[in-house]
């Protein structure tokens, strides 16, 4: 089986069209000579990132754990240390981070930690088998990268769907001259969540492969992400022998997502690790300007968020900085990150992420003064009201890509579909016993441009790992992005990042059943 992990503001899907004329270009033939992940180019860029002189050890320990939803709910899961999500790691630019990895998993299990929207040195990016052999069980690997660019990130494994247990938590890299002014900072996770209430991700990943058809669909690809007579998507359908599946999700459907929201039924959905029965609450005073530092680390779910009876300034996203909008609501797909800033009221106010399509929510607690907890249940009118499509938003000007030919093209096709459950790139399935068969071949000093275009009847959350790319020729700088259901996003990124780089879908599910590629430098 393949092994991945998972995980975008929304609909860059409409419609972020690339520049110029240039046709897709594709490889043929023999595999091109590629830049080791540990070889002499990777060295070279990553000597010359800035360095503070700090460094931070720490260990993080990945084994069972009984962790607390709230509202005497317990699971039995995965965590780092015992926790979810795991304790927040804080460096400031430039400060190198020494993160060994202790693998006390059960069964044998082997594992990584991705250092998720990082543009590390590529043997420290956690992703096997492209950078690294996974960490058996019973052994130590430490992570040594600098974190050279400030924003909100985080981490998680990429080895199967272990992302959809608790092993994930929040790194934050500090700017030492942050220009944004505010009073407080908290770190917002959110998450889906089924492990050891209903079963386990395996369960449902294996139950999921089963597709929704076994119909013979000739070469076993259906590539336009449905088929001629049959329902488009697991949601249109409303008859069929799986109808009463323990795990998929049927009728689950969002406009904003251009359709299907969702493949997995989940029991709750979490903000910070707590059911919205039994809420975090975060504490501050009227007038006090908060920063608000949003993670989905999902699987399967993209959340509506909001805050009852406040606007949010939209700040960042994917740790960099965008001219400011001002929004009721954000849209927030598996990996993305938004950074928000919020002036707070006097009262008690909910912090809601609604699970797009999915008739269900998580929920904090805001309380600057006296009155009671909203009702697990609420939905604030902000929920519907203003909320901006990533590609409505543009790149602050110091972090705008220049303006530049571009000298490469790659045809980044998202095929497959729910029937067979076949999720591919360019209709194959990533390799994972021989990652470099068919890459995406790029050079140093390249100035890249990916047509990301969707054929299926569900939406996509592209991850690009190394590097961040721009939407479009002034739109925002992503390292994951919202793909709609038949609708084309053009990306823009500088090859500057030399070694082997996955390219997938943040969908757990789907990046594990092959809806994954490999980004990599020609030698």
């Amino acid at each position: 089986m393949n092994s991945m992990n998972r995980r975008s503001v929304l609909l860059a899907g409409l419609g972020v069209a690339g520049a110029g004329a240039l046709a897709a270009c594709s490889d043929s033939g023999s595999t091109p000579a590629l830049v080791s992940p540990s070889g002499a180019d990777v060295a070279a860029v990553d000597k010359k990132r800035g360095r503070s002189g700090r460094t931070h050890e720490l260990t993080l320990t990945a084994a069972q754990a009984k962790v607390d939803l709230g509202a005497g709910i317990t699971a039995r899961t995965w965590a780092y240390d015992g926790r979810i999500p795991g304790k927040e790691l804080r460096v400031s630019t430039g400060d190198t981070l020494a993160a060994t990895l202790s693998n006390q998993l059960p069964n044998q299990t082997a594992t990584s930690i991705h250092w998720h929207g990082i543009a590390l040195r590529n043997d420290m990016d956690g992703a096997p088998p492209a950078t690294q052999s996974a960490v058996r069980a019973g052994r130590n690997f430490t992570y040594r990268f600098t974190a050279d660019t400030a924003g909100t990130y985080f981490f998680h494994p990429h080895v199967g769907v272990q992302l959809d247990r608790g092993l994930y938590a929040p790194l934050i890299v500090e700017d030492p001259r942050e220009p944004l002014s505010y009073d407080e900072e908290w770190v917002i996770v959110l998450d889906d969540w089924l492990d050891g209430v209903t079963g386990t991700p395996d369960d449902v990943f294996a139950e999921l492969g089963h597709g929704m058809g076994g119909m013979d669909m000739g070469d076993g690809m259906d590539m336009g992400g449905g088929t001629d007579g049959m329902p488009s998507s697991p949601s249109a359908s409303s008859s069929g022998g799986h109808m009463g599946m323990k795990y998929m999700l049927m009728g689950a459907q969002s406009p904003l997502l251009g359709g299907d929201a969702g493949d997995v039924k989940y029991p709750y959905h979490l903000v910070n690790g707590r059911v919205p029965a039994d809420p975090a609450i975060f504490r501050s005073k009227p007038g006090k300007r908060v920063r608000l530092r949003l993670v989905n680390a999902g699987s399967d779910t993209a959340y509506r968020v909001a805050l009852g009876s406040h606007k949010l300034t939209i700040t960042h996203t994917d740790g960099f900085p965008v001219q400011h909008q001002q929004v009721d609501a954000l849209l927030i797909g598996m990996g993305e990150r938004y950074d928000v800033l919020v002036t707070l009221d006097d009262g008690v106010f909910p912090l809601v992420a609604s699970a797009e399509g999915k008739n269900a929510t998580g929920m904090a607690v805001i309380r600057t003064g006296s009155g009671s907890t909203p009702p697990a249940t609420v939905r604030p009118t902000e929920l519907d009201g203003k909320l901006l499509a990533a590609a409505q938003l543009h790149a602050a000007d110091d972090v705008r890509l220049a303006s530049k030919k571009t000298d490469r093209v790659h045809r980044i096709e998202l095929t497959g579909g729910m029937m067979m459950y076949n999720w591919a790139i360019n209709g194959r399935r990533f390799d994972m016993n021989n990652p470099t068969a068919h890459p995406i071949a790029v050079e140093q000093g390249q100035r890249v441009r990916l047509d990301f275009v969707n054929t299926t009847t569900m939406w996509h959350p592209m991850h690009l790992h190394g590097h961040t790319y721009q939407l479009g020729d002034s739109g925002p700088r992503k390292d994951t992005t919202i793909v709609l259901p038949k609708r084309k996003v053009s990306v823009f990124f500088d090859a500057d990042n030399p070694g082997q780089w996955m390219l997938h879908c943040h969908n757990a599910y789907h990046g594990e059943a092959g809806m994954m590629a490999l980004v990599a430098y020609r030698s």
